[in-house]
Formats: C-alpha cells, sequence, structure tokens
C-alpha cells in the first residue's frame, strides 16, 4: 500500500476559503488528502496550533493567506510570516523537516493556484514519508 499523507490547511476566512471554495466549484482537480481548517486570518494560526496538527496526525501542514498588502486585518498576513519564520528555526530543533510546513497565499479568484498549492504540498510530504510520531 503507497503512503498518502494526510496535510492540515489552515485557511483564511476572506481568501484562501473562497479560493478553495472556487476551486471546488469550479470542479478543479487535486490530491483529496487536505483537511481544511477554516480561521478569520492566517495571523490569527499560533504555531502551537501547527505542532499541534502534527502531533494529531497530520503529515504536513500549510497556511494559506491573502496575499499580502490585501489582508482584511491590516497586517494578519505579515504576522503569519514572522511566526512561521520562528516555527521553522523551532521545528529544525524539534527534528521535523522545514518542508513538512508551508505559508503561501491565495486570493478568493485563485482557485487554480489553490489546486497548485496543494498538489505541490502533496507531492513533497509523499516524497518525504510519513512523519515519525512518538509515542
Amino acid at each position: 500500500m503507497s503512503f498518502e499523507p494526510v496535510i492540515a490547511v489552515f485557511m483564511c476566512n476572506w481568501c484562501s476559503y473562497r479560493g478553495a471554495d472556487l476551486a471546488g466549484t469550479s470542479r478543479m482537480k487535486y490530491a483529496p488528502n487536505v483537511r481544511p481548517i477554516r480561521v478569520k486570518c492566517s495571523g490569527r494560526v499560533e504555531p502551537t496550533f501547527i505542532v499541534q496538527a502534527l502531533q494529531a496526525g497530520a503529515d504536513g501542514v500549510l497556511v494559506l493567506g491573502c496575499h499580502p498588502g490585501d489582508c482584511h486585518y491590516t497586517d494578519g498576513n505579515y504576522k503569519a510570516m514572522r511566526r512561521m519564520a520562528l516555527l521553522t528555526r523551532m521545528l529544525e530543533q524539534l527534528g521535523i523537516e522545514k518542508e513538512r510546513v508551508s505559508l503561501d497565499w491565495v486570493s478568493a479568484s485563485e482557485g487554480s493556484r489553490f489546486v497548485s498549492i496543494v498538489n505541490d504540498m502533496t507531492a513533497r510530504i509523499r516524497k518525504l514519508g510519513p512523519l515519525a510520531k512518538e509515542s
């Protein structure tokens, strides 16, 4: 049996969640490995949420938000960028490959971009293999 990763995807309500919805309503095909988690803003995603998702069984985590400069909460996506930079260093210390976590931008009109990001992330995690979880 081949490995199929589980990818937790935190999506901001205003842009990326609607971009994912556009992909679905447009019947665009993408890997079914995502587990969507709707948040008000990508800036609301705490690093602990990402670590908890990995501990709970996700093999990878995507955080998707509005493009920089287009945040409905002014600077939430910049906050997300700063947090991800810190989280990347922390993951390395925990022995978790930084490629398992990614931050990207998807607007409400970018259903095809959502599909591309999800498919790329799924392929990357497949290549890395399952996340070794300690009991």
